[in-house]
């Protein structure tokens, strides 16, 4: 595979789109907040959906939406959430119908998605008049503009695509997704649409989906807060010409590593733009009995306040890392533990065997000082590994969040 510019539209048949249509009173038109995903025809579609108890009525919809593994479009706002908000599932059917009969397709073919502000009534009758320009500027290469459409607290956007070869047809698969708050591993909080011409069966579309969350998306940690409305759709309109993949085989295989790679590279950029963030950290557990062991002791040092607050202060503290190892919940021997920072400029091992050892803390404060830090930790129980990804924790996370609403 090979990566290329394109986002959601770098695949065959693919349209977006990103207008400003006042989805927040008072707010600036210089920032858009509806984005429209369409095919040219209908979709091979799977979607994951927040497992937090609490799920915002467009969550509620797609979900049922989803049960007949088709949709065509996406439609989605940003500055409300729509969610625990008066007539929520109204306003998401609405939603729905307004996207539908613009683009002249049935209504239970169109997904949709919110973010924003919970608690608050959707201002429909703005995306009603907003969906009509979002169609009317549906074009090949607007995967930017929807990208920025729906971020809220992002600094920047979250855009990537690839091309491959399977079957001797050139496929192609794109994606866009915001996060930067309520970010922890419980599905992946966030909204994330990923599209493809590959032709590819639902269910195994689906099974493609779950198996790379697991190792990407499930993987990110920024705050601990599991959204309202986390939402992954893929749509497959089989565009490529590939020979339809129905069952696992090298052409699965291939799309498969593809598709991982994309839902990868956003996880990460999720983790970068954590909300005042300063630090991406990235936390390799080796050595461990098996994966789950490795993934659940990766989860809960990236998850750690006090690691994150150390990576932020460019403090090779690495009692932090031990102590979120020995409380998350896993058994393993601390004296068979050792533990490395890195970053581009180099490595310093600072614990080995559950012991300190004497670095040079010098150059543990220049690896700590780069954008990317990762906590290398090798259990030296076993043969499995996971690696994980998180942020630091910043003055501005608590400055972004303190008046969030207001």
């Amino acid at each position: 595979m090979k990566y290329i510019n394109g986002g959601v539209c770098a695949a065959k048949g693919f349209k977006a789109s990103g207008v400003f249509c006042g989805v927040k009173a008072n707010s600036s038109p210089s920032k858009k907040d509806l984005a429209l995903i369409y095919s040219e025809i209908p979709c091979s579609a799977a979607g994951i959906f927040t497992k937090n108890q609490v799920k915002a009525a467009p969550v509620l919809l797609d979900i049922e939406l989803i049960k007949d593994g088709v949709a065509q479009a996406i439609v989605a706002n940003s500055k409300n959430a729509n969610a625990c908000a008066p007539e929520g599932m109204e306003n998401a059917k609405r939603m729905c119908s307004a996207a539908a009969a613009a683009l002249n397709i049935p209504a239970e073919n169109v997904m949709v998605s919110s973010t924003g502000v919970i608690g608050q009534r959707l201002n429909i009758e703005a995306i009603e008049k907003g969906i009509p320009m979002a169609v009317e500027q549906l074009n090949y290469d607007g995967s930017d503009a929807a990208a920025n459409a729906i971020m809220t607290t992002d600094t920047v956007k979250k855009e990537f695509a690839c091309e491959l070869e399977i079957g001797g047809k050139t496929v192609h698969i794109g994606g866009i997704a915001k996060g930067s708050g309520m970010i922890h591993p419980n599905m992946g909080t966030m909204l994330c649409y990923i599209t493809t011409d590959c032709a590819i069966s639902t269910p195994m579309l689906k099974k493609a989906l779950l198996s790379a969350n697991s190792v990407s998306f499930n993987r990110i940690s920024v705050d601990g807060d599991t959204s309202t409305n986390d939402s992954c759709i893929v749509l497959a309109n089989g565009l490529a010409g590939n020979a339809e993949i129905t069952s696992e085989g090298a052409d699965y295989d291939a799309f498969f590593e593809a598709f991982v790679a994309i839902c990868t590279d956003l996880a990460r950029s999720m983790a970068a733009d954590g909300e005042g963030a300063k630090h991406l950290i990235t936390c390799q557990v080796k050595g461990a009995c098996s994966v789950a062991q490795a993934e659940t002791i990766g989860k809960s040092v990236i998850g750690s306040a006090l690691t994150k607050s150390a990576i932020f202060g460019c403090d090779a503290n690495w009692g932090r890392v031990l102590a979120a190892m020995g409380y998350s919940g896993e058994t393993f021997d601390p004296e068979k533990v050792n533990v490395s920072f890195a970053s581009t400029v180099g490595s310093v091992p600072v614990c080995k065997d559950g012991r300190g050892l004497d670095f040079d803390e010098d150059l543990a404060t220049k690896i700590l000082s780069e954008k990317e830090v990762i906590i290398d930790i090798e259990m030296t129980e076993g043969d499995c590994e996971a690696t994980c990804w998180g942020c630091d924790l910043t003055y501005d996370y608590v400055r972004i969040n303190g008046d969030y609403r207001t």
